[in-house]
């Protein structure tokens, strides 16, 4: 039986009750979608459900304002931002990859003698006691970004909503499976805030940062938070790709920083037992259609250090058989608890209070069939082999006690990572798995860039060597110690005594911790740019784009971590989609620099400590004609005690005099008096552009040779030279942050304002010209998506050149009437100049081969031309 059931069936199955089914095959008991609880025309004072969708790095994650993410719980949703099917956790994104059902929040507490619990889903029931208010009181969520200057935003994608657990309605919020009470709120409100970056840094993770507030009148006793998980990892959604997940804990890993040190990320992770898509699947891996990376939880701050966490996965299943999960034994003190017939999902508020405050840490589910009775577990079960190389599974990362007092709250920040390359083998899974002896296949798992990707997020959340508020501590450091001696010191000579001490002659010392106050900052890219463009037709009708940008903010702001000026250039893309991946370098400009290479003894090898060296400065430095391209690797520099050789950082590509490249378009602007653009306007207006920019950071490129018929996204980035010492890469803008998309043709305003003459193409039309492919310019067919048209359906003749409302008739030399093509386009819109024929007649049927002739009637005047069509 399929995992996702519709709202259909669902009804079905609630109303005759549920059919006998197979040990291990059968599924999830209730795994629904919002409409089950939800009425089909919302009133004006329904919950204002909505979501909102992480897409600037390389995961794709979808949050929604009900205390859960993913897009399971909705059975599908849109991404608000543009229309499009919102992601689960697509990784890398966009792709087919898909690494989340869905996951929630989970809170628990003692209220009185009422042990309560509740939950954003809890993957099972459908259970969901988390909602927004109303509409029209605030209820929907709140976007903003650090791309659009929002003065509140933190990262380039910011979403906040606000929801609590006080809903009783029957129709939104189901009673307790167990006991059929029906749901009795804890009186919280939560302030979830998301936030997701494009940096190479920081396109792995979201940060999920909470603000839980007791707004009820009673102590919260003994709280115990959760996030709960069912990843369903596959490619696409809705495949059969659950029946193989693997889930299990990482509490450690080599530390970035080297010297041999362990950083501890203490990580709830799950992903694919094998990353093929379906079992038999042949190797290799196909990039498209396999899932080899790794998705996880990790906590990165807590309402206190001191509290106990908790680790369990299970397997729901509606047999009670194959509904499993680690349990202890139970002792005198700490009594086994039934969950009533199964072992693995805890229905009900006591038992999911149970689950998360027993702090019990579950053994990865890898060594099922291994036999942990003398650690105090349960003997494994019948089917151990067939839970050990992957299932239905889902975990839950738990952590608590601590107390609320009515109007106090608490923090909570965890992130939702992803890792790259988890699964190196693609036959690893079939040569190495045994379920008895599971080591040989866990040992060549590759947690290398979850890992990373884990740290990078906590020391985003908190700066390590950053102090934040000023008091004087930056975190924990380590040294790691290259060279040493020992020192003796006499202190007594009856007896004698001699104190010794360790010297550290060469060590670096290196921060992996903040200084526990929250930064949610790393370091960034220069802005970027204001970007315009200009589009228009050449004499040979050829479409170019003139871009025009201005870099004031780009090259005169901060970075607000290392607070430097780290400007190092621009980029200039074109695209034939939106999509990120999709952009192609056309032309970039970068300052003339110079990366120093110096010699580290002690470690062995190269290091860039310093940000680039300017050819003026190097020359400063070590004599008038000096050139650093002189010395390479293999040419090294000695400098008093010092090695070192140079290399250009980035291309070096900085001549703005030519005017077919990138260039300035004032170049004998010197720079501004002032950076107050009001004040520039009082005393130095000549220094401004007619809109108010600064002449100096003005910068234009024209793209030349396009298709007049094709839509083209323009973007250009400002990038900086990264973080020497650090270890961090250069950090670029997205394209998306800026784009702008453009027909290469003359505006209608232009055509109008000036008379022009329409511009039909190609004529002729050969049907010989391949313009559906690459030979022909690959643009026919475009954006048609019904691929059982026939090739006929799928010609184009252009006109371009129009006046936005205007009237098109195509008639044979004999003066019949072919088509009329009334084109009537608001002012202003990029298609307000162009139309298109399909080359289908007014009685629907293909053209045939022939002379035709056209006219073009508008307020503007008439306009006749010939067309021939070569079939």
């Amino acid at each position: 039986m399929g995992k996702r059931l519709h709202l259909l069936f669902i009804t079905a199955i609630l109303s005759i009750g549920f059919l006998p089914i197979p040990q291990l095959q059968a599924r999830a008991l209730f795994d629904v979608d919002d409409s089950a609880f939800i009425p089909a025309k919302p009133q004006y004072d329904e919950p204002c459900v909505g979501v909102g969708v992480h897409n600037k790095g390389k995961i794709g994650l979808t949050v929604s304002n009900q205390g859960h993410f993913g897009t399971g719980f909705f059975g599908g949703a849109t991404n608000p931002l543009d229309g499009g099917i919102a992601p689960s956790c697509i990784y890398p994104y966009p792709g087919r990859s898909n690494y989340l059902f869905a996951g929630a929040f989970w809170i628990g507490a003692v209220v009185g003698i009422d042990t309560l619990v509740s939950v954003g889903a809890d993957g099972w029931h459908g259970t969901k006691e988390l909602w927004p208010l109303p509409c029209n009181l605030g209820g929907g969520m709140v976007y903003r970004s650090i791309s659009r200057n929002d003065s509140l935003a933190v990262s380039e994608q910011d979403w906040i909503a606000v929801y609590t657990d006080t809903v009783t309605d029957a129709a939104h919020v189901a009673a307790d499976p167990l006991d059929g009470r029906p749901h009795i709120p804890l009186g919280i409100q939560v302030t979830q805030r998301t936030y997701g970056w494009s940096y190479a840094y920081a396109e792995d993770f979201v940060l999920f940062d909470y603000s839980i507030k007791n707004i009820g009148q009673k102590d919260l006793k003994k709280v115990y938070m959760g996030i709960y998980v069912d990843g369903d990892v596959s490619v696409g959604v809705g495949g059969e790709g659950y029946l193989d997940d693997i889930s299990g804990f990482k509490q450690a890993i080599p530390s970035p920083l080297g010297c041999g040190f362990i950083d501890t990320i203490n990580i709830a992770w799950l992903a694919d037992n094998d990353g093929l898509q379906a079992i038999g699947d042949p190797c290799p891996y196909d990039p498209g259609n396999s899932v080899t990376g790794i998705m996880g939880t990790r906590v990165v701050r807590t309402p206190s250090d001191s509290l106990k966490y908790s680790f369990n996965w299970w397997i729901s299943n509606s047999e009670p058989s194959a509904d499993f999960g680690p349990r202890r034994i139970g002792t005198a003190d700490d009594p086994f608890r039934s969950f009533g017939g199964n072992l693995g999902t805890p229905e009900g508020d006591k038992n999911k209070y149970y689950i998360m405050r027993h702090e019990e840490f579950d053994y990865d589910e890898l060594f099922t069939a291994v036999d942990h009775s003398a650690d105090g577990w349960l003997p494994p079960p019948r089917d151990a082999s067939d839970f050990a190389d992957g299932f239905d599974t889902r975990y839950l990362l738990s952590f608590g006690p601590f107390d609320i007092r009515p109007g106090e709250v608490l923090p909570l920040s965890f992130a939702q990572v992803c890792g790259e390359n988890f699964h190196t083998d693609c036959n690893a899974f079939k040569n190495l798995f045994n379920a008895a002896a599971p080591d040989a296949f866990y040992n060549q798992l590759n947690f290398q860039d979850f890992g990373l990707n884990a740290t990078w997020a906590s020391w985003l959340y908190d700066n390590p060597g950053y102090d934040t508020d000023g008091d004087g501590y930056k975190g924990k450091f380590r040294v790691c110690v290259f060279d040493s001696t020992l020192k003796f010191d006499t202190i007594q000579y009856d007896p004698v005594i001699v104190e010794t001490t360790t010297v550290y002659l060469k060590a670096d010392t290196s921060y992996y911790e903040g200084d526990g106050v929250p930064d949610f900052r790393g370091a960034t890219p220069p802005p970027a740019p204001k970007l315009w463009v200009y589009p228009s037709l050449n004499e040979f009708n050829e479409g170019e784009i003139r871009v025009r940008w201005n870099g004031t903010r780009s090259e005169t702001e901060k970075d607000v971590f290392s607070q430097k000026i780290d400007f190092e250039g621009y980029r200039l893309y074109t695209s034939l989609t939106p999509v990120p991946s999709a952009f192609i370098l056309t032309s970039s400009y970068d300052l003339n620099d110079y990366e120093k290479h110096i010699w580290n003894a002690p470690r062995q090898f190269f290091e860039v400590l310093d940000p680039p060296f300017s050819l003026d400065s190097l020359q400063k430095l070590y004599g008038q004609n000096f050139d650093p391209l002189k010395y390479d690797r293999d040419n090294l520099f000695f400098w008093s005690d010092s090695t070192f050789y140079f290399t250009k950082k980035d291309w070096n590509q900085s001549d703005l005099s030519n005017p077919t490249a990138i260039h300035k378009i004032y170049p004998d602007q010197p720079p501004p008096t002032t950076l107050n653009v009001d004040s520039a306007k009082v005393y130095y207006p000549e220094e401004l552009t007619a809109d108010g920019y600064f002449k100096y950071y003005e910068y234009e490129f024209t793209i030349k040779h396009l298709l007049p018929s094709q839509l083209y996204y323009i973007a250009v980035t400002a990038f900086d030279y990264g973080s020497p010492g650090k270890g961090l890469e250069s950090l670029e803008t997205s394209p998306t942050s800026n784009m702008i998309s453009e027909y290469a043709q003359n505006n209608a305003n232009v055509v109008e304002d000036n008379n022009l003459k329409v511009v039909v193409y190609p004529n002729p039309y050969r049907g010989d010209a391949h313009y559906g492919d690459s030979l022909g310019g690959n643009f026919e067919g475009r954006g048609i998506d019904d691929s059982r048209r026939s090739a006929d359906r799928l010609h184009r003749i252009h006109f371009a050149n129009l006046p936005h409302q205007c009237t098109i008739r195509i008639y044979t030399l004999d003066g019949d009437l072919v088509r009329q093509i009334d084109h009537d386009v608001p002012e202003g819109s990029p298609m307000s100049g162009t139309a298109e024929w399909d080359m289908i007649t007014r009685n629907t049927q293909a053209v045939v081969s022939g002379i035709y002739y056209y006219v073009v009637e508008s307020k503007y005047g008439n306009q006749i031309g010939k067309l021939v069509i070569i079939l």
